[in-house]
């Protein structure tokens, strides 16, 4: 564990250290994020973070290579990871700079993604009742299919200060925890990985950049950055699917043949879901997959009262609620983590509500017409005669007990 710990640091330094000559780089060359109506910044920010994010995976990659302990398992694929990770890193910094039509940017992406596939990192089986992927070419096709999905979806949510960042770190910190379980029960002599490698790393760079790019960010990580992260995560979870079984776990922590199905699917389902909603969203409208809108997760948080910094923390624990149960099977039995979860399920909605301040409003004004209801009705049953009358207030005054509207020095009228 401390050599992954290790090359965290090396990449969270190397990555946290290069954001701020990138930063100076691009004022120099006015590579600014320009305010569009979609957006939520009020002026221009320096992008390219994804050179930064580049520099802190080439590190740490480089220096595991030369560590004994996983100088071993960082062959060819570790490589073709960084050379995939540094072709959509050129590609967003064209793309920054330049900005390509969006057909130009998908067959970069499947560029990149299939030179990282040729050079080893394929999708060979499923590890779903001992399915095979049964031809190169298949295997081939299909790693493509994921990676560029992941890669967009990444992308899709990248809209808010430290959003993409802190979401991928946090998937990618779950999924460490269960490749690294995973790896000490398949191979009990060795530890070392180099999903777990690749991963560490990630985990590294987000939190490297997080600093800089949190609300109020100086800097943006571009398409260069999130393209960068969607990639190498969808390649680590590549790696480890088909790769390891998971049928090999003994004993009642016995992790179910999905896993590695299940797995990145939920590290990536707040950026997939996102992303298949907006697709849906924009092709029932008439509208091209890519046309940009403000109705994104974090745009109806936005609108639904929460702060900037608000939404981006809402959106973290939804992460964590959708990435943490499902790598917590490799720890704890079944029945545990399906309470667990329902609990956290549970937690993260009356947050996400009760953070709302549309919501809080509505519920306080709802609360106090019940109240006043109730007073009003009280004053009436005290005041009945003996005749049987009921006395009522006098036109335009409120009865003893009730609620008085608010006046202010202006033409403000009754507080709700």
């Amino acid at each position: 564990m401390r050599v992954y710990l290790l090359v965290m640091a090396i990449a969270a330094v190397a990555t946290y250290v290069a954001v701020p000559i990138i930063r100076h780089i691009a004022l120099v060359s006015n590579a600014l994020t320009p305010v569009r109506a979609r957006d939520v910044h009020s002026t221009p920010i320096p992008r390219l973070g994804g050179v930064a994010m580049f520099f802190g995976l080439f590190s740490a990659i480089s220096v595991a290579s030369q560590i004994p302990y996983l100088s071993d398992v960082i062959d060819s694929s570790a490589w073709a990871v960084v050379l995939g990770a540094g072709l959509v890193c050129l590609l967003g910094v064209v793309d920054d700079l330049w900005e390509l039509d969006w057909m130009t940017k998908l067959a970069g992406q499947i560029l990149a993604a299939g030179v990282m596939a040729w050079q080893g990192v394929q999708l060979l089986t499923f590890p779903v009742a001992g399915l095979t992927i049964g031809s190169s070419r298949l295997s081939l096709i299909s790693t493509v299919i994921v990676v560029v999905a992941a890669i967009n979806a990444v992308n899709f949510v990248d809209g808010l200060d430290g959003l993409a960042a802190g979401v991928v770190g946090i998937g990618s910190t779950a999924f460490f925890l269960y490749t690294y379980v995973l790896t000490r029960a398949t191979s009990p002599g060795s530890y070392s990985s180099l999903a777990a490698t690749i991963v560490a790393a990630l985990i590294g760079v987000c939190l490297g950049f997080l600093p800089h790019n949190f609300n109020p960010a100086t800097i943006f990580m571009g398409d260069s950055g999130a393209m960068q992260l969607g990639l190498v995560s969808a390649a680590s979870t590549i790696i480890v699917t088909g790769q390891i079984d998971p049928g090999s776990f003994d004993g009642s922590r016995a992790l179910p043949a999905f896993m590695p199905i299940l797995l990145p699917l939920a590290v990536l389902l707040l950026p997939l879901t996102d992303m298949i909603m907006a697709i849906v969203r924009r092709t029932r409208k008439g509208l091209s997959p890519t046309h940009p809108d403000r109705m994104h997760m974090h745009h109806r948080l936005l609108a639904a009262g929460h702060s900037h910094r608000r939404a981006v923390l809402v959106m973290y624990l939804w992460a964590a609620v959708a990435s943490f149960p499902v790598a917590a099977m490799a720890f704890f039995p079944l029945p545990w983590v399906m309470v667990g979860a329902a609990i956290a399920i549970l937690f993260a909605f009356v947050v996400t509500v009760d953070l709302m301040p549309g919501v809080r409003h509505g519920l306080r004004s709802a609360l106090r017409r019940r109240q006043d209801r109730q007073g009003q009705r009280i004053v009436i049953s005290r005041n009945v005669s003996g005749t049987g009358e009921v006395t009522r207030p006098a036109e335009g005054q409120a009865p003893q007990g009730a609620a008085v509207p608010v006046q202010s020095g202006s033409s403000e009228g009754t507080r709700r």
